[in-house]
């Protein structure tokens, strides 16, 4: 088999003794020279062999019928691949000037005359080998160049992306560091305010009005410290899709408003100007995530603002969108900051102002809420103080017809008796003493077992049941009630630290009529108790 690798030459004549003589001519030096030579007895096959390979050099004979030396060497610099293949026309005659005017202009490179002097075909040959052997080693080192080149550019842009990934992981991890700094900051103020209160409630020394106030302190940073575990996990939630929204038609203008009112019932709104714009929006919502939503914004609002700042509220239908925003004239947002301000961490890393506290988690669950709406968030501030606004746009709904409520002609009845079961005494005794303050009975039980005795034997109204209890868990504590016909109709609240969609699915999968977590709000869970017990 040839070898692929040497330069070839062709030799076409349609005279096959003197297409003999050249080729064995040729074949002498052939592997001293490295070369291999084809031949070809026409111009039609001189053009297939073309085809089929690549040529150092080409002996083309003049004189052929048919197609003749100067048509074949037409066709051959024709196609693109064969165009650039020199051709020596071997002739018997001495051309003249227009002959060769003829042959150089069909692209001849040279002429031989016959008979063939064997020295000086060897030396014209050895050029254009010598000539192929250096543009193929040429090529192959520029195929070689060009793979390099291709590789180091991939290699270049790995490692530029590998950098990147690298700095954002950096940045993400060093953000999240300086979040769980933060975080341990936030839950340490309210826990050493809670210990230095719990404390002065101890000594025997302590007057009225100190123990009031350590009471007041308790109950204000005890309801921060469940702010912050609520927005923690209601992030935690959103992000990872676990929110199941409530939705409703709802209008949320008398929302905005009672949220407002809360504000201004704690005294958080004192010292500002508060200036609101409430029109009707009505929305497919939840009602309590749209609450959180408003909250955080006007709470964020508060925050960021000096006292003597002025903030504006403003809920509007515009086209198919209610629009809620929330304008206030404080602390503003740096440029570098606004494209993030929605990010999980960020707050926490660049604390515009801590002067308030919190963990700046509040925007990055709005966003997670509205979105899960379908509606958008946005932020727009001049720069660093000179004030924000966010605005919420929600898609907008028909209002539904107002349906006025019967007048209650049913007296209040007796407060019903409570069944506490709960496994941390602490806890049980704190919440049997507060509802025993508002005039509830209440039995008490520290395990499912008991819980369950207690029912069968007392019949209480309401049974408080938590779902990690000992013996049997709350659900089956549920299932037991349930079965019972003594017990079926008792009204059941689980009160749990798991607040999940999944949690919530148990919970009522189990028999029970209500999911409270904990902590639980003293208001909802009194407003709870008082429904009647087939609400």
């Amino acid at each position: 088999m040839p070898n692929t690798d040497k330069p070839k030459i062709l030799v076409v004549n349609d005279d096959a003794a003197s297409l003999l003589a050249l080729t064995s001519l040729l074949d002498q030096w052939a592997e001293e020279s490295h070369y291999e030579v084809l031949s070809a007895r026409s111009g039609q096959d001189a053009l297939r062999q073309v085809l089929r390979h690549d040529f150092a050099v080409i002996l083309l004979d003049v004189n052929m019928p048919g197609m003749d030396g100067f048509e074949t060497a037409e066709a051959i610099h024709q196609r693109p691949r064969s165009a650039d293949i020199p051709i020596i026309f071997v002739t018997a005659f001495l051309a003249d000037e227009i002959d060769r005017l003829k042959a150089y202009q069909r692209g001849a490179a040279d002429f031989l005359f016959t008979p063939v002097i064997p020295q000086v075909l060897r030396a014209k040959v050895q050029v254009f080998v010598a000539l192929a052997t250096k543009n193929e080693q040429l090529k192959r080192q520029a195929e070689k160049l060009s793979q390099r080149t291709t590789e180091l550019t991939a290699t270049n842009k790995r490692l530029v992306r590998e950098m990147e990934e690298r700095r954002a992981a950096e940045r993400k991890s060093s953000a999240k560091d300086e979040f769980l700094a933060m975080l341990g900051h936030e839950l340490r103020n309210p826990l050493s305010a809670i210990s230095s209160a719990s404390s002065l409630l101890g000594m025997p020394g302590a007057g009225a009005e100190s123990v009031s106030r350590a009471r007041l302190i308790i109950q204000r940073q005890t309801q921060h410290l469940s702010r912050i575990v609520d927005d923690l996990l209601d992030l935690s939630r959103a992000m990872s899709g676990k929110i199941l929204l409530s939705r409703k038609r709802i209008d949320i203008g008398p929302l905005v408003s009672s949220c407002l009112d809360t504000f201004r019932a704690t005294g958080r709104t004192a010292g500002y100007q508060l200036d609101s714009r409430i029109n009707a929006g009505w929305v497919d919502g939840d009602p309590t995530r749209l609450e959180q939503i408003a909250t955080n914004l006007i709470d964020n609002a508060l925050k960021y603002t000096p006292g003597g700042g002025q903030i504006e509220i403003a809920v509007d239908s515009v086209g198919e969108d209610v629009v809620l925003t929330v304008r206030d004239s404080g602390v503003g947002i740096p440029p570098d900051l606004l494209p993030q301000v929605f990010d999980v961490f960020v707050q926490g890393s660049i604390s515009i102002d801590r002067s308030q506290g919190g963990l700046g988690i509040g925007l990055s669950l709005v966003r997670r809420l509205v979105e899960l709406h379908g509606g958008s968030v946005s932020a727009t501030s001049g720069g660093s103080g000179k004030g924000s606004t966010f605005e919420i746009r929600l898609p907008r709904a028909e209002p539904t017809a107002a349906i006025d409520a019967p007048a209650s002609t049913v007296a209040a009845a007796a407060k019903p008796t409570v069944l506490l079961i709960e496994d941390n005494d602490d806890g049980r005794e704190m919440m049997a003493t507060m509802l025993g303050s508002y005039g509830y009975p209440v039995l008490q039980a520290r395990d499912g077992l008991e819980g369950v005795r207690l029912a069968c034997a007392e019949l209480p109204g309401v049974a408080l049941v938590d779902i990690g209890l000992p013996g049997i868990d709350g659900y089956e504590v549920a299932r037991r009630l349930r079965q019972h016909p003594d017990t079926a109709d008792i009204r059941l609240i689980a009160l749990t630290g798991y607040g999940l969609a999944e949690d919530q699915r148990r919970v009522l999968e189990a028999g029970f009529d209500l999911h409270l977590v904990k902590p639980v709000d003293l208001v909802t869970l009194l407003q709870q108790l008082a429904e009647p017990a087939n609400a």
